[in-house]
């Protein structure tokens, strides 16, 4: 089914359109899978039942069951597809923007899911796709700044000096092994920090590869975590 043919026009429209939740899975199945179709989030096979009056699949060979949501932007959250895709369509197609609040008003949701609906809709869009990085995924950060040789001599006494992180900004990046990379700006290299951007950026049940710093212990119950000694290297 092409999907992007009959894409409603109006925000009325969308909600008409995006109240059948067989479209809705429709339409998200293609953003995921595109031409390829679905596949199994743990083996990777085709070999797929449709489960029609529960909206998802069965693996025919591992006998994995998973929705449209596995592995996505979406995974976590409880919200309907419906007001997903909806809030997709205000985004793409209002040309100022739209805030949080109009989302919550036309959609029915309180502020604060709308703002939650904003951010990762918004995430999406800037790294190209809903899905979430998979397989083996290696995990790093660094500082990144400039040499206080480099900054105007008023300046350099009051910033940074050397190697050390002092007035540079912390740059986490998730590689994807033979597939796409992404990188963000964190506020710090605490735990909370660069663990947050694990889970919203990688699917549960990967192999994840970082070093030995603190801040990724604990994330064995949802990866398959291995730490790699760089000094033995």
């Amino acid at each position: 089914m092409d999907i992007q043919k009959q894409l409603p026009a109006t925000l009325m429209e969308a909600i008409r359109y995006f109240a059948d939740p067989q479209v809705c899975v429709d339409f998200f199945a293609d953003l995921k899978w595109g031409g390829k179709g679905p596949e199994c989030p743990r083996c990777a096979g085709n070999a797929l039942s449709y489960l029609k009056t529960r909206l998802m699949w069965k693996c025919k060979v591992c006998a994995k069951q998973f929705t449209v949501k596995v592995g996505t932007i979406l995974e976590d959250s409880p919200i309907g597809l419906d007001k997903w895709a909806c809030a997709m369509w205000m985004l793409g197609n209002c040309k100022n923007g739209v805030s949080s609040y109009e989302i919550a008003r036309d959609l029915g949701v309180t502020q604060k899911t709308a703002w939650f609906m904003n951010h990762r809709i918004r995430f999406a869009i800037h790294q190209g796709g809903i899905s979430k990085l998979s397989g083996q995924v290696e995990a790093d950060e660094t500082f990144v700044g400039g040499k206080a040789r480099n900054m105007h001599f008023g300046k350099r006494a009051e910033r940074i000096k050397g190697r050390g992180p002092m007035g540079k900004a912390v740059v986490m990046g998730l590689l994807e092994r033979h597939g796409v990379a992404r990188t963000m700006v964190v506020p710090t290299r605490r735990k909370g920090a660069l663990q947050e951007q694990v889970r919203k950026n990688v699917e549960q049940g990967s192999e994840l590869f970082t070093d030995a710093l603190m801040s990724y212990d604990g994330l064995n119950s949802e990866y398959s975590h291995k730490v790699i000694g760089h000094a033995e290297a």
